[in-house]
């Protein structure tokens, strides 16, 4: 996919996060000497062909108080693992949920689902809810708790003239 000069400085603009301002799409377009329609018209036709996925606010779990966050790792069976996949990540407490492949014979899970919580407790009953929806289609599943936050930060392009 190709960007032209004007949607290549919009991403530059906003990698790092919106502005948190009452008009973040105008306050780029400012900032470029743009039309704030220009920057919305130019952002969601990005999106539309794939040069970027989403717009979307990353909240900080542990700042939030929800500190006992997991892994969840299914072996789910490989005919079903795509739609069962699609409903585990429209629960409204799983944050991503994505397939991978095996690394047999060591780890069987290809179906992976993150989950926050307040408390173990309450992560471990959303797992319980996974298991229930998956049902017999999954072999087995298990829970890596976090310990600590290694990166939470996307693609940077390097600003032209940089290195």
């Amino acid at each position: 996919m190709i960007i032209d000069e004007t949607d290549r400085r919009i991403i530059e603009e906003t990698q790092s996060g919106l502005p948190l301002v009452p008009e973040p799409y105008g306050h780029i377009a400012a900032a470029l000497g743009l039309e704030e329609s220009d920057v919305i018209e130019r952002l969601s036709a990005m999106q539309a062909r794939g040069v970027i996925r989403r717009i979307a606010v990353a909240p900080n779990h542990y700042a939030l108080g929800m500190t006992a966050n997991g892994m969840t790792v299914w072996d789910v069976q490989d005919d079903a693992a795509e739609q069962l996949g699609a409903k585990v990540g429209a629960l409204d407490f799983v944050s991503h949920c994505y397939l991978r492949p095996r690394a047999l014979p060591d780890w069987p899970y290809n179906l992976f689902a993150m989950v926050h919580g307040t408390t173990r407790t309450e992560v471990g009953e959303k797992r319980e809810a996974i298991a229930a929806l998956l049902g017999p289609a999954c072999r087995a599943g298990t829970i890596l708790y976090s310990t600590r936050i290694l990166k939470k930060t996307g693609l940077r392009l390097a600003r032209k003239g940089k290195h």
